[in-house]
């Protein structure tokens, strides 16, 4: 809200984060970098500060990535991976990067192992190693280690970053709902104090404008390729073990007949009789037991 958010003199500002006062900036990294200290926190067992060069380094390698990965000849490489391979292109920038940020999970782990104590976790990758050291521990292994990691770092900062983005032009481009969000925010949990997980029942406009951020930004609209893991049946196809289902998000997220207005950003889609409501349609991140919502 401008000028009255501004005027709160209780609330701090990074400047050093967020750049000077009343100019113009690019949130884009700097979201990146909280989010991805939020995940490291839980991962590595720190965070970083906003002037690290290495984690820098590692967030734009992360996002030249997401990028990249949306680019023509990183597609034909889905598509065409035993021709695609031999050529030159995105996808190849791709594979040289993601190196590089496996390099750096390897060293974290490295690190961890030098300094590991037994009997106390100080994060993930502690718990992890302490899991392998354990009898019949073989079931957990270093490369699956730096695989998780990469995961949990990786898409837990893509997906809940760029969710903030969206979040943020909605809110400018219709700041009559911002100040519906503010002043919801302001009567519930006030400034006194840090929101806490139990202040979103008793949010149920700001808990809308969330999850309508999510349905609109459809960030990943045909989410991440699964694998059927046995013969099976789906709306009358057969679907042999092993095969590679993409879901096409959009089609529910968007689908007329689920919504009422479904090209439009509504919080009134999550809303009955005042109370927060949630639709069975939506799927951000997909549905089932690990579904990211």
């Amino acid at each position: 809200q401008g000028e009255n958010f501004m005027d709160r003199p209780e609330i701090p500002i990074d400047t050093e984060a967020f750049g000077n006062l009343g100019n113009p900036f690019d949130p884009h990294l700097k979201i990146n970098n909280a989010v991805s200290n939020i995940i490291c926190s839980v991962t590595f067992g720190n965070r970083f500060e906003y002037h690290d060069e290495n984690f820098q380094n590692l967030l734009r390698l992360m996002d030249e990535t997401v990028t990249l990965q949306g680019k023509i000849m990183s597609q034909l490489y889905n598509a065409f991976p035993s021709i695609m391979k031999y050529l030159p292109g995105s996808h190849q920038t791709v594979f040289k990067n993601w190196k590089l940020m496996k390099s750096f999970v390897c060293d974290v782990i490295s690190k961890h192992k030098e300094d590991l104590n037994p009997s106390e976790s100080r994060d993930f990758i502690d718990s992890y190693l302490q899991e392998m050291a354990k009898p019949g521990g073989s079931d957990f292994c270093e490369d699956n280690l730096v695989a998780c990691t990469l995961d949990l770092f990786f898409a837990g900062t893509e997906t809940t970053s760029t969710t903030i983005r969206w979040a943020l032009l909605y809110m400018a481009m219709y700041p009559e709902i911002q100040a519906r969000v503010q002043a919801e925010i302001d009567a519930v949990i006030g400034q006194c104090r840090q929101p806490a997980l139990e202040d979103r029942n008793n949010m149920p406009y700001t808990n809308a404008v969330i999850h309508e951020v999510q349905r609109k930004g459809n960030i990943i609209p045909l989410n991440v390729p699964r694998q059927t893991v046995k013969d099976t049946v789906l709306a009358g196809f057969q679907v042999p073990k092993g095969t590679v289902m993409i879901a096409n998000i959009s089609s529910v997220m968007f689908d007329k007949k689920e919504w009422e207005t479904p090209h439009s950003f509504n919080p009134g889609h999550f809303l009955k009789d005042g109370q927060f409501w949630k639709r069975e349609a939506f799927m951000p991140f997909s549905i089932g037991k690990i579904c990211c919502t």
